[in-house]
């Protein structure tokens, strides 16, 4: 007997279904950053893996960057260092960095092997590949004393990425899996917050959608409940009430960065829900928030 489909299996499981979304975005980039449990969750994974396939067999173009944040903790907790957090931004010192650029190579190469094995042709780069992304180093301005500003390491701020070698692979039927690191002016290596990464190259790609998986429903007003068409506006006046704050404030800044500049929709959506990628893409209802560029 034959196992009962899931609600997402059930919502995308006929063709007769699914082709007003496939005709819509064929041909177009879904920029994906790829995170929080939807990538340490098995089931999920797999999952993941299979609908980014799927996208790629149907005609659409998806690019994933991924981050590591459970991975490098854990990476840093046994060498006996502790992560510090500016801002939703790593501290991130020469060790640091070192431990950095060994978690997210396996991370990478995880869901490189992952997408492989279910029938997609993946190739895994970080921004160090071909120098696509160049950065320099960040400072933050400080809550308490404007004026001032910290240091934060060896984390970057994106001056440019150059697309070339990302359409080079989709017109190859190629899957392109990105690690968040980056080269700067001297050709040192920079850590940078993947959600930023995917978010300015959604915009350089020029990118139908951007899609950011996190392991909420998405953003949830101080009493929980799910928000979306968030505006500029709105989304101001969650951060000054503080509904918006640590690990949100990047996701939220990219998501409406890349809705800014151009890209066509930017959703922030449950990682925890199976096939929650094949949900936003193809149907209506949608899994998460939707950010408007105004």
């Amino acid at each position: 007997m034959s196992p009962t489909p899931s609600t997402a299996e059930q919502k995308a499981q006929t063709l007769s279904e699914a082709l007003p979304y496939i005709q819509r975005f064929f041909g177009k980039t879904i920029v994906v950053k790829y995170g929080g449990n939807a990538m340490t969750d098995p089931l999920l994974q797999q999952g993941f893996a299979r609908d980014v396939v799927l996208l790629k067999l149907v005609g659409m173009n998806p690019v994933i960057v991924h981050g590591g944040g459970p991975q490098i903790n854990s990476l840093l907790q046994r060498i006996g260092k502790k992560e510090i957090f500016i801002q939703g931004m790593r501290v991130t010192d020469e060790e640091t960095m070192d431990a950095v650029e060994m978690a997210l190579g396996k991370v990478n190469k995880d869901i490189v092997n992952l997408i492989n094995q279910c029938g997609g042709k993946a190739v895994g780069l970080t921004g160090q590949d071909s120098s696509f992304i160049r950065a320099h180093k960040m400072l933050l301005k400080s809550h308490d004393e404007p004026s001032k500003m910290l240091d934060i390491g060896l984390v970057g701020e994106i001056d440019s990425i150059d697309p070339s070698v990302i359409t080079f692979l989709d017109s190859g039927d190629f899957i392109p899996v990105i690690a968040p690191i980056a080269v700067g002016s001297n050709g040192e290596t920079l850590n940078i917050n993947a959600d930023v990464v995917a978010g300015k190259l959604a915009e350089v790609l020029k990118a139908e959608k951007l899609v950011l998986l996190t392991n909420t429903p998405g953003v949830l007003d101080k009493n929980g409940k799910l928000l979306t068409g968030l505006t500029p506006k709105q989304i101001d006046a969650l951060v000054a009430d503080g509904t918006l704050s640590g690990g949100m404030l990047p996701k939220i800044s990219s998501a409406l960065d890349a809705a800014r500049g151009g890209v066509k929709s930017v959703h922030i959506i449950d990682g925890r829900v199976e096939h929650a990628l094949l949900l936003e893409i193809m149907t209506d209802e949608g899994v998460g928030t939707l950010i408007k560029s105004k």
